[in-house]
C-alpha cells in the first residue's frame, strides 16, 4: 500500500530528506511519494547538543537514521550510550522507554526510537534535576 507523506514547511524551515538539507523558501508545502529518510529542522541535533548520556542516545540514532554508510560506528555508540542512559533512569518508566528504544533500534526502526529518545530525555532531565536539588 502507497502512502503519501505530506509537510508543510514554514518560511526558513529546514528538512533532511535523504542526507539532503532543504531550506523553505516561503511557505511550502511537500507530498513525499517514496521510501525516505526525512527529519524536520527541530528533530535535528547537533554533535554539540548532544551534552548528557540521553541526548547522544538521540543524537546517534538520528546519525544511524540518517547515515547508514556508517551503522556499525552508529550502533556501537548507540549500544555505549544505552547502558548508561539506562543506569541513569533505573525507573518503571526509564526501563518502558529503553526497552521500546531498544526493540525499535534493534529492528533499525530509528526514527520511531528518536521518540523513544525524546522520552528518555524528560527521564533523563528529571532525574538530573533531582540530583542537583538533593545535593544544594
Amino acid at each position: 500500500m502507497h502512502m503519501t507523506l505530506r509537510i508543510s514547511l514554514r518560511d526558513g524551515e529546514k528538512v533532511v530528506i535523504n542526507g539532503a538539507v532543504i531550506r523553505s523558501s516561503g511557505r511550502s508545502d511537500l507530498a513525499i511519494e517514496s521510501k525516505v529518510t526525512i527529519l524536520r529542522g527541530r528533530e535535528i541535533m547537533s554533535p554539540a547538543e548532544a551534552s548528557t548520556p540521553a541526548r547522544a542516545l538521540y543524537f546517534h540514532t538520528m546519525m544511524a537514521y540518517l547515515d547508514p554508510d556508517g551503522i556499525e560506528e552508529h550502533h556501537r555508540r548507540i549500544v555505549d550510550a544505552l547502558q548508561t542512559v539506562t543506569r541513569l533512569v533505573p525507573n518503571e518508566d526509564g526501563r518502558v522507554a529503553t526497552t521500546r528504544f531498544a526493540q525499535r533500534a534493534a529492528l533499525a526502526d530509528y526514527y520511531r526510537a528518536l521518540g523513544d529518545c525524546r522520552t528518555l530525555m524528560r527521564l533523563e532531565h528529571d532525574a538530573l534535576t533531582q540530583v542537583a536539588e538533593i545535593a544544594a
